[in-house]
């Protein structure tokens, strides 16, 4: 499963912040390394949240630092 959940948070982040698919990894930082502002991180929640099927808290998008932040809370919460 994590490779599917990780292969969908891929999907979301290179359409929602732009970024070529090779630098979204799991250690991937995401304001350091894909360069996601506040507006770019709650984009990410609301493709997220269409993608899975979930709702996902607010305090948890100001807490996500990694792209592994978010597959971690996926495979947690589904």
């Amino acid at each position: 499963m994590a490779t599917s959940t990780f292969e969908k948070v891929k999907k979301i982040i290179v359409d929602k912040i732009e970024v070529d698919e090779s630098q979204v990894t799991m250690e991937a930082s995401l304001m350091q390394d894909l360069g996601a502002d506040s507006l770019d991180t709650y984009e990410l929640v609301f493709g997220i949240e269409e993608e899975f099927g979930i709702t996902v808290p607010e305090d948890l998008a100001a807490e996500v630092q990694t792209v592994g932040d978010i597959v971690k809370f996926l495979e947690a919460n589904l």
